[in-house]
């Protein structure tokens, strides 16, 4: 059995494939991952809805009081259906702990039976922890995930690269978010799962900081999770656009903001011509974050996505 590496000897490796990284003609191949996306046929767009967008309506695993729950997920898929959608992102947040295969198997019968498919789930990892009980802990949430999103029936988890830690520095922080990434899609694969990476504040704040971990992960089974209100940047758009072709999983936000932070609606027929000039084909998934009743105010969102899309 190979031994598990330890922080030391993990923080040496990475330092010699930073010397390698450096040296000329090192960067003269391009990683399979680092491609843009192929795919045939013209544009396709399905539209899904994320769990989260209930997240004032629905229980986290870790709430102790039952009564804080006004629905269940259950309650959500059956307003996916209702809102003729063609598929409903589980967010992990809001699943019961234990996760039960008999749950897993309920939701995806259910989800079956009201011709939607489950277009994805969602985590909240952190690799940016050194080799140890921590990092282990980690990297064991997501492949149980996956574990989970097999069972659903869920092609693709949108995932984290995570936050840089205290005395660790960024070009080493990078490297451990990567070998976590890379670890966990070697998993996936085997169960036929993609992990997407989100563009989440931290090294993934930036188009820049996104496409480093799009090239450095080597796996078929790794892409972009884009999710439109995330860059806060001069020119949102032009950075969305940069990162376009590498999406396998689009999350679109009602509003973007600025360096400021001041938020704008959302240009939605800019962010459908972005998305069809790559020639995407896969879902957009709505994630509502702001403060009125989603239940309320999403299908119309929905409708709005649907004209821009047409």
């Amino acid at each position: 059995m190979t031994a598990k590496p330890n922080r030391r000897s993990f923080f040496q490796s990475a330092a010699a494939c930073c010397v390698g990284a450096a040296l000329p003609g090192a960067l003269s191949s391009v990683a399979s991952g680092s491609r843009p996306i192929l795919r045939n046929g013209s544009p396709k767009f399905k539209f899904s809805l994320a769990a989260y967008s209930y997240r004032s309506l629905l229980k986290k695993k870790n709430a102790k009081d039952e009564k804080e729950a006004k629905l269940k997920l259950s309650d959500f898929i059956d307003d996916c259906a209702k809102m003729q959608l063609e598929g409903t992102e589980l967010t992990s947040y809001y699943f019961p702990d234990p996760v039960t295969p008999e749950y897993l198997r309920a939701l995806k019968q259910q989800c079956f039976r009201l011709g939607l498919d489950v277009s994805g789930t969602a985590v909240g990892n952190d690799f940016g922890h050194p080799p140890g009980e921590e990092r282990d802990r980690q990297i064991h949430a997501l492949k149980k995930w996956i574990d989970h999103a097999e069972i659903l029936g869920a092609p693709v988890i949108r995932v984290f690269a995570g936050h840089v830690k205290k005395d660790i520095a960024p070009e080493m922080a990078h490297k451990l978010m990567v070998s976590g990434l890379e670890e966990c899609c070697d998993y996936a694969g085997r169960h036929g799962v993609h992990l997407a990476l989100e563009n989440h504040g931290g090294p993934t704040s930036t188009a820049t900081g996104l496409l480093g971990f799009v090239s450095d992960v080597q796996s078929p089974w790794f892409g972009v999770n884009l999710d439109t209100g995330n860059f806060h940047t001069e020119d949102i758009y032009g950075d969305l656009a940069k990162v376009a072709a590498h999406a396998i999983n689009v999350q679109v936000k009602v509003v973007v903001s600025g360096p400021n932070r001041v938020k704008q609606p959302a240009d939605f027929p800019r962010i459908a011509k972005i998305l069809r000039n790559v020639n995407y084909r896969g879902y957009i998934v709505l994630e509502y974050e702001e403060s009125e009743d989603p239940r309320t105010t999403c299908p119309p969102y929905i409708e709005q996505l649907r004209k821009a899309f047409a």
